[in-house]
């Protein structure tokens, strides 16, 4: 599979593929493709893991593409203004991503819930807290709200971070939500009530625009229903 990113604001991710390669995406992902792509939607692993995609944002179903009788086109836009990047996955290279931030893989890619080991405190730490745990092996794309900053860790170095923007991590990152230290900054500080700390060793990519906080800009110009 070759695959090229174009476009800057609302960007698209165009894959060629071989004769009988498959990309794999939840329903609506796709964005146009070659007549030969033909399409199956599948649990892809059990209703097991249709569950565990639906707690992590993503749709219980997937569809599988595969270019048959030779090469195919098939290209995935984003459904926000922001970034999409491509990852290599591997055993011991997965990623950790936000909920909702897969697009597209190869079919080797396997997505699964990632849980806070501090499950009590991760109840109310907002956007950031249940994530997507990508594994497997093959190429994945994921679409972040906004630009993207990388940061790279060293062993015990940490990076706080309000929760909305984590975009991505190496699973090698451990993360905790703790509380806004001081009643009154929890109450007139305007960055929310928790945090989260991420730790290295690991990449960290965090975004400039979270969705979250775009929508919440936006609600006092919405019409209230009746």
């Amino acid at each position: 599979m070759r695959y090229e990113i174009k476009g800057e604001t609302l960007p698209v991710v165009i894959c060629q593929l071989e004769g009988g390669e498959k990309m794999i995406t939840e329903g609506g992902g796709m964005s146009w493709m070659s007549p030969n792509m033909l399409m199956e939607t599948t649990t892809n692993g059990g209703i097991g893991k249709a569950f565990g995609r639906m707690f992590s944002g993503e749709k219980m179903f997937q569809n599988v593409y595969t270019a048959q009788g030779g090469s195919g086109m098939i290209a995935f836009a984003s459904s926000f203004p922001g970034s999409i990047k491509a990852y290599e996955i591997a055993p011991g290279q997965e990623m950790i991503f936000q909920k909702s931030a897969f697009l597209a893989g190869e079919a080797g890619v396997q997505l699964s819930v990632f849980f806070n080991k501090k499950f009590s405190s991760g109840l109310f730490g907002g956007e950031g807290f249940i994530m997507q745990k990508i594994s497997g092996y093959g190429t994945v794309f994921a679409e972040f709200d906004g630009h993207v900053v990388e940061y790279e860790l060293q062993p015990g170095q940490q990076i706080v971070v309000d929760t909305g923007h984590l975009a991505a991590m190496t699973a090698t990152c451990q993360m905790e939500i703790k509380s806004v230290p001081g009643v009154k900054n929890m109450l007139f500080g305007g960055e929310g009530l928790f945090n989260t700390v991420i730790s290295g060793p690991g990449k960290v990519w965090l975004q400039t625009m979270p969705i979250s906080n775009v929508a919440g800009i936006l609600r006092p110009y919405l019409p209230s229903g009746s």
